[in-house]
């Protein structure tokens, strides 16, 4: 039996790294209290070390989620992001546990948001987090609350463009089909109407997301106040198409795919970037075989989530000079954020 000296003496190289740790955040406080910020983020950086090395995992996120919030108040945007980093490579020493996943994809998204678009280290967090989360998550190519999350941002900036990509994925159709009518209030020609909200659901349908584009095309379809008629047969013919392509998809047929096609290809023509995903959706619900070569498509099974992460809106800008495809009505976005 230990006498208590010899149980003082045991305890007592743990209890001397709590006291260490313990002046190190009371110095740390006091640091960013007095304005000398660098020092402040060494200290933090050095903690991280420490905690990691200790895999006190948990005590190290709180430490490093509470510090980013706390430079970033003090316009240390830089230090910040660098915290929400540390705070990324923890959660993978600690591993891809999912019984708080929902909780960090939360708080790195309220980092994120924090963050101003002139912070260039943003980008990288934003990317790193995408990739965490889908592993965390399950979901390929990443959480759609995260992707909710940054698409509010790059809403609330005014980028439209980013804002569109990430809404895409967000798996929120009502909220998706809503922001397609305002982007093409603001942004689209009156003849496009229908082009932005079948481009829309074909992208869905070809990331294997019919409940999405099922919700977004009724959302847009519902509340565009250029679309008369709220249920087929509508005016615009393809929006017809949509409509029947859905009940097709029950039945993958594709003969009659085919011949639905063929009914409206001189509609699917007025967009060309429509036949490559029309491909894909032929191969991956009808049972279509992949065409042996690339052809006229041009690379049409390349990844469609890449696409979308990458340049969703290439196709777009490229044929708006030619008035063929989803233009665009001049430079401005005039995109405000939804009530």
């Amino acid at each position: 039996m230990m006498t208590a000296s010899e149980t003082a003496t045991n305890a007592a190289p743990s209890e001397r790294g709590q006291r260490g740790v313990s002046r190190v955040l009371a110095k740390l406080d006091s640091s960013i209290e007095s304005g000398n910020y660098y020092e402040a983020h060494q200290m933090y950086r050095t903690l991280y070390f420490r905690y990691t090395a200790q895999q006190k995992f948990d005590e190290c996120l709180e430490l490093l989620y509470n510090g980013a919030l706390k430079l970033i108040s003090k316009q240390q945007e830089t230090s910040g992001a660098d915290l929400g980093l540390l705070l990324l490579d923890t959660l993978e020493k600690r591993g891809n546990s999912k019984k708080d996943g929902d909780l960090w994809v939360e708080r790195i998204g309220n980092i994120i948001t924090c963050l101003n678009a002139g912070c260039v280290e943003r980008e990288t967090l934003i990317n790193r987090s995408i990739k965490w989360s889908a592993e965390v998550s399950g979901n390929y190519p990443g959480d759609p609350a995260l992707y909710k999350i940054l698409a509010n941002v790059f809403w609330s900036e005014g980028n439209t463009e980013l804002a569109r990509r990430y809404y895409m994925l967000c798996r929120d159709g009502n909220l998706c089909g809503r922001i397609l009518i305002k982007i093409n209030e603001t942004k689209g020609y009156k003849s496009e109407v229908d082009l932005f909200i079948v481009q829309a659901v074909l992208q869905q349908i070809s990331l294997n997301d019919r409940k999405t584009a099922e919700d977004t095309f009724t959302a847009y379809t519902r509340y565009h106040p250029k679309i008369s008629r709220k249920e087929a047969p509508f005016k615009q013919p393809l929006l017809n198409f949509i409509h029947f392509l859905f009940r097709l998809m029950d039945t993958k047929n594709l003969e009659a795919f085919k011949a639905l096609c063929t009914l409206y290809k001189a509609e699917l023509e007025r967009d060309p970037a429509f036949e490559k995903y029309l491909t894909k959706i032929g191969v991956q619900h009808f049972g279509a075989n992949p065409p042996v070569s690339e052809s006229r498509f041009g690379g049409m099974f390349g990844d469609v989530i890449s696409r979308l992460l990458q340049g969703i809106d290439e196709d777009d800008d490229d044929e708006g000079d030619t008035g063929r495809g989803v233009g665009e009505r001049g430079q401005g976005d005039g995109a405000h954020a939804l009530d």
